[in-house]
């Protein structure tokens, strides 16, 4: 199967996920509509396709831990000048993005990952743009406001285009996976 690059996220749901994409692109973010808007639990992470199944089981389980929280986005921040990054804050839920993406991450799991910078909950708005419009996400997003109950994470795949699409879904709760396919659905984990 090769190598795929993969991540996982929550999803900003809609309205709020175009609206912010769609102010994204108007910033100038070229990324803008491969990249659908969300909170990163898993950076893009290079893997074996063949790992894929085992990485269902994974998040799956974490996720049957997982429990519905509230997101609540409001205002701007930037990680400039370290990274040329402006993003929405999250000001609510941002401790259990915390603790969701440990699980996700953790070394014992198929895909132990080291991060780059330290974790910080956010939804990127501007991405290694010009400065001007990197000033102008974050003074015209300065009010934003968002809230909904977050229900679940999903697993994503970024295409030979660039763009990245949904490869499933992981609803908070319970989980099954049947040992035929591999695949996870909704009942409960098996003891084991």
């Amino acid at each position: 199967m090769g190598t795929v690059t993969i991540g996982v996220s929550i999803a900003v749901p809609e309205p709020y996920g175009s609206e912010l994409q769609q102010l994204r692109a108007g910033f100038g973010d070229a990324a803008a509509h491969g990249i659908p808007t969300h909170v990163t639990l898993l950076p893009p992470t290079e893997v074996d396709g063949a790992v894929l199944p085992a990485i269902e089981v994974h998040l799956a389980e974490v996720a049957a831990r997982g429990r519905p929280f509230p997101m609540r986005l409001s205002g701007t921040g930037t990680f400039r000048p370290l990274s040329p990054v402006v993003y929405v804050q999250v000001v609510e839920g941002a401790a259990a993005c915390s603790w969701l993406q440990k699980r996700v991450r953790d070394a014992s799991g198929p895909v132990p990952r080291e991060l780059q910078f330290p974790y910080h909950p956010h939804v990127t708005v501007a991405h290694g743009i010009e400065e001007a419009a990197m000033d102008r996400a974050y003074e015209e997003l300065s009010d934003y406001e968002a809230q909904w109950p977050c229900t679940g994470f999903a697993l994503y795949e970024q295409g030979a285009d660039g763009v990245w699409r949904k490869l499933r879904e992981f609803p908070f709760g319970s989980a099954t996976v049947p040992p035929q396919t591999g695949r996870v659905e909704s009942g409960s984990l098996p003891a084991r």
